[in-house]
């Protein structure tokens, strides 16, 4: 039972860091975005507000087939 629930804390703290590396390149590509000319801002955001959850089940998609 023991390992079990190390095994599970273990599996949220990935999901966590996941996550935390989604919203840092999200991050850094609103930060991208502001620096090139206004005439491309609006094609540079699209995708940058998708959530970390959309992301996920995108690329389940992708994977699943």
């Amino acid at each position: 039972m023991k390992a079990i629930l190390i095994f599970l804390s273990l599996l949220s703290v990935v999901g966590c860091n996941n996550k935390a590396v989604y919203d840092n390149i999200q991050y850094n590509k609103r930060t991208d975005c502001l620096k090139v000319p206004a005439s491309e801002y609006e094609q540079c955001m699209e995708g940058v507000d998708r959530s970390y959850e959309e992301y996920e089940r995108q690329r389940k998609a992708v994977i699943d087939g």
